[in-house]
């Protein structure tokens, strides 16, 4: 038995080795490429150190450093505001549904269900909110089109609130005079940090990195976001890189390090998160694992 065990734990071991090098592999590479020549890495192809050091990248995205300083800007208040929005508005709501004396309790946690499997659609959506809610070339249009829950949150905070808030202190905070909000903000909510910094996570990831939002509400250059100045930049490489332009602008092509542009957006956008995600890792196994319990 003893034997056995050790045999599953090497196994477990080497194979989440290989698992955590599959992750990290691609990541280090996608940082030695951004600081490699355009040259060799036509040359040589991607290596693990650059074969020719060069911030030539780097040096071609800050010559665009006011639009991305902006975009930054706009980005971080997005992610910030509207994370923080849109937890208050899942929290209250999963909280709601587990009341098990609440009325109409399962007909609410359908509708939250259902938003899983169907949505209206792209054109009604954007009719929606560029009609009438009017956020079109507005902050709210990165912000709203995510802000609005998000079904699965609301049901995972939901379980955790069920599986892990015991009802006696609820009750005792009742019979103490507490009222519903007093309850929540004081009680449940120092109590579920594990799941609030998952779900939070979640929807610091999906603010950050969206950019679909505005590329479909957004046409003003100056309310872009990091992801679309980033997403704008690639697409204008990829234009160049055709052969649709003349001469002139084909030799001007040639003297951008395109290959290792798109290393350096990449790292760009996804460093911000590399450095935020190892504050949630504790709270986000727990979080998750508590919350996947069937309330």
């Amino acid at each position: 038995m003893v034997t056995s065990d050790r045999l599953t734990q090497w196994v477990s071991h080497i194979f989440l080795i290989f698992v955590t090098a599959a992750s990290i592999i691609p990541f280090i590479i996608l940082l030695s490429s951004s600081f490699t020549s355009e040259d060799a890495i036509l040359r040589d192809g991607y290596n693990f150190i650059p074969k020719e050091f060069s911030f030539a990248a780097y040096e071609y995205l800050i010559n665009g450093s006011s639009e991305i300083f902006r975009a930054y800007g706009i980005t971080v208040f997005v992610t910030v505001f509207g994370t923080v929005a849109s937890l208050a508005i899942t929290a209250l709501l999963a909280y709601a549904l587990s009341r098990r004396d609440i009325p109409m309790r399962n007909t609410l946690s359908f509708l939250v269900f259902f938003t899983l499997l169907f949505n209206g659609g792209l054109v009604p959506t954007y009719l929606v909110y560029t009609q009438m809610f009017d956020v079109k070339n507005t902050i709210w249009a990165l912000i709203v089109p995510g802000l609005l829950m998000n079904g699965f949150n609301v049901l995972l905070m939901r379980s955790f609130f069920i599986t892990s808030i015991p009802e006696a202190i609820l009750e005792s905070a009742r019979i103490d005079g507490a009222g519903e909000f007093k309850t929540f903000f004081l009680i449940v909510l120092p109590l579920s940090l594990p799941i609030l910094a998952t779900i939070g996570l979640l929807q610091t990831i999906h603010y950050w990195n969206d950019w679909f939002n505005g590329l479909i509400y957004i046409t003003d250059p100056k309310m872009f976001s990091i992801q679309n100045i980033l997403n704008r930049m690639m697409s204008d490489i990829e234009f160049l890189s055709s052969g649709a332009l003349d001469t002139n602008a084909s030799e001007a092509m040639a003297q951008i390090p395109s290959t290792a542009v798109r290393m350096a957006i990449a790292v760009i956008g996804v460093i911000p998160i590399l450095i935020a995600y190892p504050f949630f890792q504790k709270y986000l196994v727990k979080g998750i694992a508590l919350g996947a319990v069937k309330g």
